[in-house]
């Protein structure tokens, strides 16, 4: 499953831009999750990542909430959820149902 799509970016609010609002009123990009674990990264911001020429890497800075060991804000990079492999080859999903807020998703109301 391709894990960025054109409709991400287009949507994908810049980094930092979100910063003074509300939790409530910032809404989940996207969802990653790994099926064999408990680890998800819910996507808030992002920018691509450039060169030293300034040209898109095809890679991208996310920020956003992340559920793992602990539960906390942070930035997360889109190779790395990419490169990851579990059991039986599995690797990381898009949750292509999944709407919320940064508030829903913090007070665990939705996961």
């Amino acid at each position: 499953m391709k894990l960025m799509t054109k409709a991400i970016i287009e949507i994908l609010p810049a980094l930092h831009s979100t910063e003074d609002k509300d939790p409530a009123d910032i809404p989940i990009i996207a969802k990653f999750f790994t099926p064999w674990s408990n680890w998800t990264h819910f996507v808030t911001e992002g920018e691509a990542i450039l060169d030293d020429n300034d040209q898109p890497t095809g890679d991208y800075l996310f920020f956003g909430f992340v559920v793992g060991f602990e539960r906390e804000l942070g930035y997360f990079v889109l190779s790395e959820l990419e490169e990851v492999n579990g059991p039986c080859g599995l690797k990381i999903e898009r949750d292509l149902h999944f709407t919320g807020t940064l508030a829903e998703v913090m007070s665990g109301k939705k996961s």
